[in-house]
């Protein structure tokens, strides 16, 4: 019974449309403020500061306080874990509502953060690509990095080892939501992401979870996992040729 309290509880705080805008807008694993969170769903700073206080209080986010503001984040990757399984399950599950797509909806269906590992079709190719190459196995029950991976990682400037004494999961499977098909999550989702930023290979969008692919990104990701980024995939997945180029980035960012 208290099982089934705990899990009503968390399932009514995440199923008001603001908390579950504002829970959405920091899936990207940056920490938001109260104001920006407010914008985010449409409501006011104050009442936003309400919803925010339940959130905390139910451990679903951390809040950490620098200097007059204070910053609001997914408290963990369970609690992440948790979001995203609900994104798929409504993407795949429910029926769908026929609305027109965006072009913001093509980003976020092209490349995106999943807190702190990317989705997307950008996400669901390198795993794919690691796959084939043998270097990462993925089952519906957790994820392996073989000999050969622990070796191309390390290459990669990733780390293929844990720090000692942490509780992080190593390796995942993630549903995603858009593609359907796994991406990398875990610590070496995490690392993937990390060296792909700290290569220059990909820029975030302001305030967005979008990310996208800078000319040096287009090279590299070629090279390193053989990814086709200009390939067609189809019309009812791919993003055609335009779309593409409004995943990449500009030097204006455009």
């Amino acid at each position: 019974m208290v099982a089934a309290a705990n899990m009503v509880e968390v399932a009514a705080l995440v199923g008001d449309t603001a908390r579950a805008t504002m829970l959405a807008a920091l899936m990207g694993g940056q920490a938001l403020t109260a104001s920006e969170l407010a914008s985010r769903a449409r409501i006011s700073r104050s009442t936003a500061s309400g919803h925010l206080g339940k959130l905390v209080g139910a451990r679903l986010l951390a809040v950490t306080q620098k200097r007059r503001n204070r910053y609001y984040r997914i408290a963990s990757p369970l609690v992440a874990r948790m979001l995203e399984g609900i994104k798929a399950v409504a993407a795949i599950e429910l029926p769908q509502r026929d609305q027109p797509r965006s072009l913001t909806d093509d980003r976020l269906r092209f490349a995106r953060t999943c807190y702190d590992h990317l989705a997307g079709y950008l996400g669901v190719a390198i795993a794919d690509a690691l796959i084939a190459k043998g270097h990462v196995v993925l089952t519906d029950d957790g994820g392996e990095v073989t000999a050969s991976g622990t070796d191309f990682l390390a290459a990669f400037g990733a780390a293929p080892a844990l720090k000692s004494g942490s509780r992080r999961i190593f390796c995942r499977p993630c549903l995603d939501w858009s593609e359907r098909r796994y991406h990398i999550a875990g610590h070496i989702g995490a690392e993937i992401h990390r060296c792909c930023l700290e290569r220059g290979w990909l820029r975030r969008d302001r305030d967005s979870r979008i990310v996208r692919i800078t000319p040096a990104g287009q090279i590299g990701l070629t090279k390193t996992f053989g990814i086709d980024l200009g390939a067609s995939r189809g019309p009812a997945h791919s993003p055609a040729h335009g779309v593409m180029n409004a995943c990449l980035w500009t030097s204006a960012g455009e």
